[in-house]
């Protein structure tokens, strides 16, 4: 049932909106996403643009499976964890009610949560609470086959000892952001979609569903790959695993309509956006380049605010940069290729190119140390200062020599480029890359400890299709 992705972005590409692009800057921006379905045949992705604060552009394209009658940009996508930003707005709305403060224990709600007299909400939302992630996986394990509760979440993962002292790390916790739902619920006395419903969605015309709702007809198809097999149809998660975690499906105009809000400072206080968009630094001063349920980075100098989601059969991307009144969403529906990112990316450089840079960014002497772990790899002549000592168990004398064999076989590559943006996860910093030869394509998947001279934790190569 799923045909083609190039052939359907060509076939099936629709408008939605008033294209105020330049006629060559639409025909870029179609092609990016075309060829980023089809490099890796991703069937669907919807896209909106916001430029001076108004949406420009949105458009769907592919094949969003049988449950749609033909593609559309009206249709809603799973955006799984780009869904935490607004649970964090909730929680910043509550405070303007004095109902409740960021820096209230979470033993004055959830006494039973691990460390509930030292956690603080601030930290729930900020993933600086120590509590144990409850799906660090990029698939659905046996127990989601079976629907949940957020009690049936805090009672397994809430209640383990934590991974650190609150404030002291920075780590991915889907848990404590359901956590942080209960406390919006507990205090609001209404359920976390209702009140949502009632402060963000309607005053912005925003129209999202429950992600466990957003199935079969009328939704896109979720899909994944195994290895580098077919693509197929992805079995969702049972009803209540994402919650306040990922809980909402939307439009990439509807998400749109939020960063406009973003932008304009609207709907919420504008200190409320400030609170959400200022770094929460670790106990000793260190950055975790994370605010309240959003991602701070850079491009080009100028800040940007941003996250990912994904959910079964499902990525999504979301990136504003509010001092140029500029916002691109991009969701796919497939589990697997990144092609988010790659849309996301593509587009914003098309529209606001970077500067050369005078000295190597952090991401590029990352890329350069990955090129020279690679060589050493091929070569057989492992420097292991560059590998923590989980790596160095991993690289034995078997694996080392399979490495040096089967690489050193195929001579220099002709390309070893980055694939998609970095992201934060365990603790690590994972960066995967393509790796191309004369009818051969491989990709090292790896992660490092954070900086520029961080060990890695892992470098593993496989085939890329």
């Amino acid at each position: 049932m799923i045909r083609t992705a190039l052939a359907a972005a060509l076939l099936f590409a629709t408008p939605a909106a008033a294209q105020t692009l330049t006629p060559d800057q639409t025909a870029r921006v179609d092609q990016i996403v075309a060829q980023a379905l089809a490099g890796a045949q991703v069937p669907s992705a919807s896209i909106a643009i916001v430029r001076d604060g108004k949406i420009v552009y949105a458009k769907a394209y592919g094949d969003q499976g049988p449950g749609l009658p033909r593609t559309t940009a009206d249709a809603r996508y799973p955006i799984a964890s780009v869904s935490k930003q607004f649970t964090a707005a909730a929680v910043l709305l509550l405070e303007d009610e004095s109902k409740l403060d960021l820096d209230d224990k979470v033993a004055k709600y959830l006494p039973e949560v691990s460390g509930a007299d030292r956690i603080t909400i601030r930290q729930l939302l900020s993933h600086t609470a120590g509590l144990q992630d409850y799906w660090p996986q990029d698939y659905s394990f046996a127990a989601m086959e079976k629907p949940t509760t957020p009690q049936g979440i805090v009672d397994r993962w809430g209640k383990k000892p934590l991974d650190f002292e609150p404030g002291s790390a920075w780590q991915y916790s889907n848990t404590g952001y359901v956590i942080a739902g209960m406390i919006v619920e507990k205090v609001s006395g209404m359920k976390l979609m209702a009140y949502l419903d009632a402060r963000i969605f309607k005053p912005l015309g925003m129209h999202p569903i429950d992600q466990d709702k957003a199935i079969g007809k009328g939704f896109p198809q979720p899909t994944h790959r195994f290895a580098l097999g077919p693509v197929r149809p992805a079995k969702p998660a049972a009803p209540g695993w994402l919650w306040a975690a990922g809980e909402l499906a939307m439009t990439a105009s509807d998400l749109a309509k939020w960063d406009i809000a973003r932008i304009d400072r609207s709907v919420l206080a504008p200190d409320d956006w400030k609170e959400q968009e200022t770094e929460v630094r670790l106990a000793d001063g260190s950055p975790s380049h994370y605010g309240l349920g959003v991602s701070l980075g850079e491009h080009d100098g100028t800040p940007t605010v941003s996250h990912g989601g994904e959910a079964v059969g499902f990525l999504s991307e979301n990136l504003v940069i509010p001092d140029k009144r500029y916002a691109v969403v991009a969701l796919v529906n497939a589990d697997f290729g990144n092609v988010q990112g790659t849309i996301t990316d593509g587009i914003t450089d098309l529209l606001y190119p970077s500067a050369q840079a005078a000295t190597p960014s952090l991401d590029q002497t990352r890329d350069a140390l990955a090129r020279k772990l690679y060589d050493q790899l091929r070569a057989g002549t492992l420097d292991r200062s560059l590998l923590t000592q989980d790596a160095a168990y991993y690289f034995d004398a078997t694996a080392t020599a399979d490495y040096r064999a089967s690489l050193g076989a195929l001579g220099e590559p002709q390309a070893f480029v980055p694939l998609g943006k970095p992201r934060l996860r365990g603790g690590f910093v994972n960066r995967n890359y393509g790796i191309t030869y004369a009818g051969q394509h491989l990709v090292a998947i790896t992660y490092a400890e954070p900086g520029p001279e961080g060990r890695f934790e892992q470098f593993i190569v496989m085939p890329r299709d």
